[in-house]
């Protein structure tokens, strides 16, 4: 949490900053702290421990734009860094589109406690998390002859920040996390060494799922043992939701004002048009209570509101900062996303899987890129061969390839399974006919 001192010092800095030559000023206070337990076959091997504390100035002088940025938080060092940063301003060239936002979009407050932040973080004794993490591993430890090593870790910590901005802005954000993992390697065919794993995050430690962890990875990466390729061709695509994301994230960056200021996004002027199919419902939520990425203001102060940012494959929204708004001469929106809900559907990935006569369930993508101007994309992935609903073959060093706008609209079922955990809640997936490359 962000100390009452530390509020009163970056208070101080800001006056300091308008009294020596800015005409406005932006402040970001930050506080993160972090412990790991990193344990190799149930025996301590890395404690890691961290703080990070800093304070961040974004200053508006004489038409000029400069961003600066100290972790010594006192005074002396303050002055130094605001005047300092005054004047190297004022030898940068003008910016016109540097300003702060109207002071009409800012959150005003008055809205309930987020609950994103659990207090008992600071109670729990460090052998409770060395002993999560070693019960973690024992669930895999001597249950097949094949395993050579076993991983696991428990780590939790605090994220806070306090803001201030010199037109009428002042606001805290504080949360915490909690996480427990495993991952098991164990002998494969010949060479080959496969390992997986599996883990649970959560914002409040009595959240946090403590048993099964060890167990779920082992049960992983056993079903990898015997990959191989499969024959190159078309088939449906299914993407567990633990890797959806990899598949989502190119068209939420297409739709950022960034990509779009410097035409460098597939979904330039595609705003109101249909560019995915109709199973495509996306809505940016980010008022749950007690949900990870809620937040009633965005890094600019502006206050986020709900929001359809695809509905039934339609493009309904940007995501556009005040920057890049008056580089681009449209009105703003909000600076980026806090908790994106895709509208689920009735089927958990094994009842997608039943529902595929030919295709391949990707589990993990391993490198590849996608194309920002064209969508065009390739992705290494590996997985299971689907044949008649049932999972047949593990398969591995396939590519998938393609164009995101026609896969997006090829879409053909949502599953109903997001980690809850995560600010994006994409499910599981299913595209059909999707080009694969193999043997």
């Amino acid at each position: 949490m962000i100390s009452k001192d530390n509020k009163s010092l970056a208070q101080w800095a800001m006056d300091f900053a308008l009294k020596n030559g800015a005409q406005a000023a932006k402040l970001v206070l930050y506080n993160n702290s972090s412990s790991s337990f990193e344990l190799r076959n149930a025996k301590m091997d890395r404690l890691q421990q961290s703080t990070e504390n800093g304070l961040g100035i974004n200053l508006y002088v004489d038409g000029r734009y400069g961003s600066f940025s100290t972790n010594r938080l006192d005074k002396k060092e303050l002055e130094k860094l605001i005047l300092g940063g005054i004047e190297s301003t004022r030898y940068l060239a003008p910016d016109e589109a540097r300003a702060l936002p109207d002071p009409s979009r800012y959150y005003k407050g008055g809205l309930p406690d987020l609950q994103l932040f659990d207090k008992t973080l600071y109670d729990i004794h460090p052998d409770t998390k060395v002993d999560l993490a070693r019960a973690a591993a024992e669930e895999a430890m001597g249950k097949d002859e094949r395993i050579i090593s076993v991983d696991s870790s428990y780590s939790d910590g605090e994220s806070s920040s306090y803001r201030l901005i010199s037109n009428g802005f002042e606001g805290e954000s504080s949360s915490t996390w909690f996480s427990l993992s495993a991952s098991v390697s164990v002998k494969g065919e010949g060479e080959a060494r496969p390992s997986d794993g599996w883990s649970d995050t959560a914002l409040f430690h009595d959240k946090l799922k403590t048993t099964g962890i060890g167990t779920r990875a082992l049960q992983r990466v056993l079903r990898k043992l015997g990959q191989r390729k499969a024959a190159s061709g078309q088939y449906t695509l299914v993407v567990d939701t633990l890797v959806a994301g990899t598949l989502f994230s190119p068209m939420l960056g297409a739709i950022y004002g960034s990509a779009l200021q410097q035409r460098n996004s597939f979904l330039l002027d595609k705003l109101g048009t249909k560019v995915a199919s109709g199973l495509f419902t996306l809505r940016d939520e980010p008022h749950v209570i007690g949900a990870n990425g809620s937040r009633y203001f965005d890094a600019e102060g502006v206050a986020t509101t709900s929001r359809a940012v695809f509905d039934q494959g339609v493009l309904k929204t940007y995501y556009i900062d005040t920057y890049n708004a008056r580089k681009m001469g449209v009105e703003p929106t909000i600076s980026s996303p806090s908790r994106l809900v895709l509208t689920p559907g009735t089927k958990d990935l094994d009842g997608l899987v039943a529902d595929v006569r030919k295709g391949i369930l990707v589990t993990g993508f391993n490198g590849g890129n996608s194309n920002s101007s064209t969508g065009d994309f390739s992705y290494g992935i590996e997985g299971f061969l689907i044949e008649d609903g049932k999972l047949v073959q593990p398969v591995n060093e396939m590519n998938v390839t393609g164009n995101m706008l026609t896969l997006w609209q090829s879409l053909v079922a949502v599953g109903n399974d997001p980690q809850p955990i995560r600010s994006w809640q994409i499910p599981s997936l299913v595209f059909e006919g999707v080009s694969f490359s193999g043997l």
